[in-house]
């Protein structure tokens, strides 16, 4: 895993709660990156090392710096800092680009929807960006919910986009909490629901569409089942997944056990309470194990399972490129106590 330390250019304010971090550029190998992929961050926050996955919210085709851009989470220790802490000037580690919610080309295709609510429009505006910049033949609609403009993230330049490619792009804004404005396009009250969603599609013809998508799972769900409804191929739907789900159903049978952990050449025991990851219990004792999206999407906590037995949970993807002793540290749970994994 190729690692970079960048340099903060700017800072910018989208929101009250959000900003953009915008880096140089390293200057003798550049980092290439496709949009809608995500750049993940790492820093020494209280003596702990945290990690942390953003999307892009830049296109390669369009800007010359790279940015992300990050929601401040209530109790997030990352989030938190970049907020308060991160200033103009300040180096900061991060790992190789990484990612597959990217555009899929087809010549098939000839309109692409993006779905998204609040800051799951960050991939959404990098892919929107290339695609526009790129190819002016297909027609782009972007589906876009928050509580009302001033949580709008990117909304002036959604709004310089709509001016730009007025023959090309759509925009939709959905507002919970909306009041009367003349001076946007095409705002309506409430939330993406299948309502909306099935009186939107209804007449088009899905099999030369595509749908990116990106938000809370409840969105994704929605999404998917009128989409299917809809008789839209599975194949043209792809989502991004920044949230581990958990059935409890799916622990009933694990409680706590001792992993035996061996990374860069030493052994440790790592209590693993009944609930946590293997990453989770070991970041807890300082043992800094490599990680990034922890949601089973990306294998940079991959490991192999030595003895005993262990358990994936809430895998966001099918994952058909592990080894059958491969598991994924931040969604593996110990089924036995004789667990012992080498990284």
């Amino acid at each position: 895993m190729k690692k970079y330390s960048l340099k903060v250019y700017s800072i910018r304010k989208e929101t009250s709660d959000t900003v953009t971090l915008c880096f140089k550029q390293p200057g003798l190998k550049k980092i290439k990156y496709e949009a809608g992929q995500y750049l993940t961050l790492s820093a020494r926050i209280n003596g702990r090392k945290y990690s942390r996955p953003y999307s892009f919210s830049s296109a390669p085709s369009c800007d010359s710096l790279l940015e992300v851009t990050i929601k401040r989470v209530p109790g997030g220790v990352f989030s938190n800092y970049i907020h308060d802490v991160m200033q103009i000037e300040d180096i900061i580690e991060v790992m190789e680009p990484m990612g597959d919610f990217v555009y899929q080309h087809d010549e098939k295709c000839d309109t692409v929807f993006f779905w998204g609510t609040g800051s799951g429009i960050t991939p959404l505006i990098s892919i929107m960006k290339e695609i526009l910049a790129s190819d002016s033949k297909l027609k782009v609609n972007l589906i876009y919910g928050n509580k009302n403009f001033e949580s709008t993230i990117f909304l002036e330049l959604i709004e310089e986009m709509i001016d730009k490619h007025a023959d090309s792009l759509q925009v939709w804004y959905l507002h919970s909490q909306h009041r009367e404005d003349q001076n946007h396009h095409l705002v309506k009250s409430g939330r993406i629901n299948k309502e909306f969603i099935y009186d939107l599609l209804k007449n088009i013809d899905l099999k030369t569409t595509k749908h990116y998508i990106c938000g809370p799972n409840d969105l994704k769900s929605t999404i998917k089942e009128t989409l299917s409804v809809l008789n839209c191929p599975d194949d043209n739907i792809f989502s991004e997944d920044f949230e581990l789900v958990k059935n409890p159903k799916d622990f009933e049978d694990i409680d706590t056990h001792n992993v035996n952990v061996y990374f860069q050449g030493i052994n440790s025991t790592v209590a693993v309470e009944k609930g946590k990851s293997v990453l989770e219990a070991a970041l807890d004792l300082g043992i800094e194990l490599p990680y990034s999206c922890q949601t089973g999407s990306c294998n940079t906590c991959k490991s192999k399972l030595k003895t005993g037995a262990l358990r994936m949970i809430g895998l966001s993807k099918e994952r058909n490129d592990l080894d059958i002793d491969d598991y994924l540290l931040c969604c593996s749970y110990p089924l036995t106590n004789n667990v012992s994994v080498e990284i």
